[in-house]
């Protein structure tokens, strides 16, 4: 096992897609009393993108840490997409409850990447990203220009290129890949020298075996760490009516619906918040460097914040490997 390429000193973070009304409309004032909660709890760990809101996130992001002193907390933001703002803006094809007047193009180039940087520094006002994802170059998304396999040569020559060069210069600390499914990442580990990775839709108490067999053992050969990004399944965990992202994410498979059951009934049995128990089981593994919820709510904020210290009975954990909801090599918590 390689030693780690980069450490994220945080363990706990809070994301943007909420904070960009990814799901319902948030104000400006709810965003702002989030961020607040989670500083005061201590959460220094930020991560957002041009894409959460068509830059109403970094903005919101922005506006509040622009005010705290830099070398206190750590900032990821993604690249891949560029927005321009204009009167006949497609905004609400991406986002319906959002208010941005810009839409999205897709580029994964060396000078994409320099120019999407520096955008969400203007949008956030400040002056350095600690982390970059290359953002959903991915099989799952529908809103590619072409196939992404044809549009990896370009990213692998581009966008790696130029990333690999600015951490190198020391423009940034960590680069890796923001994606929905393994195969981006997996084929990021052979071709180019990355460091972090978000894995946005692929661990969690209800998805985790193809992690388990094959992202996690890729990850610990080359040294590069996660960020957990899905451990409540976009609130799934915790009893919103969606499972995961995108427009048909509130038609929620039949397996996954049983899937919540039997986690429920085992918790109930246990007395377990499934929450908390969903939450410690995403940073078990080794390579989990640390986990982020996305969320416009100062009370969910700070719920998801103490449940990583509430305590969980050995038992509860024996019983889901017993119930088959559990892969039988998947790490758990300590």
């Amino acid at each position: 096992m390689a030693a780690p390429r980069y450490r994220l000193p945080h363990h706990f973070g809070l994301g943007g897609v909420a904070i960009g009304n990814e799901f319902q409309f948030a104000t400006d004032e709810q965003a702002e009393a989030t961020l607040s909660a989670a500083w005061d709890a201590g959460v220094r760990y930020f991560d957002v993108s041009p894409w959460y809101g068509l830059g109403l996130a970094e903005r919101r992001f922005g506006r509040f840490l622009a005010r705290k002193p830099r070398g206190e907390f750590v900032i990821s933001s993604k690249v891949g997409k560029l927005l321009r703002a204009s009167r006949d803006n497609q905004s609400k094809k991406y986002f319906p409850f959002g208010t941005s007047p810009n839409t999205p193009y897709f580029d994964y180039s060396a000078d994409g990447v320099l120019r999407s940087i520096e955008d969400s520094l203007q949008r956030m006002g400040l002056d350095r990203l600690d982390i970059v994802f290359v953002h959903d170059l991915s099989p799952d998304n529908d809103y590619l220009p072409d196939d992404w396999e044809t549009l990896w040569p370009v990213a692998e020559k581009g966008a790696f290129a130029a990333l690999t060069r600015l951490r190198d210069e020391g423009v940034i600390d960590a680069w890796g890949m923001g994606v929905n499914c393994p195969q981006p990442i997996l084929r990021c580990l052979e071709v180019a020298d990355s460091d972090i990775h978000l894995l946005a839709s692929q661990y969690s108490l209800v998805d985790h075996a193809n992690a388990v067999e094959q992202m996690l053992p890729a990850a610990r050969n080359k040294g590069v760490g996660f960020v957990m990004g899905s451990a409540l399944n976009a609130g799934f965990l915790g009893g919103a009516p969606r499972y995961n992202y995108g427009a048909s994410n509130t038609l929620i498979a039949p397996d996954k619906r049983e899937r919540l059951a039997t986690l429920r009934r085992v918790a109930g049995d246990y007395g377990v918040d499934l929450v908390a128990a969903a939450l410690q089981f995403s940073l078990a593994p080794d390579v989990a460097q640390s986990l982020i919820v996305g969320t416009a709510s100062p009370t969910h904020l700070l719920a998801d914040h103490a449940a990583l210290q509430a305590q969980i009975p050995p038992a509860f954990w024996t019983a889901l490997r017993d119930e088959g909801v559990l892969h039988r090599d998947a790490p758990l918590p300590s």
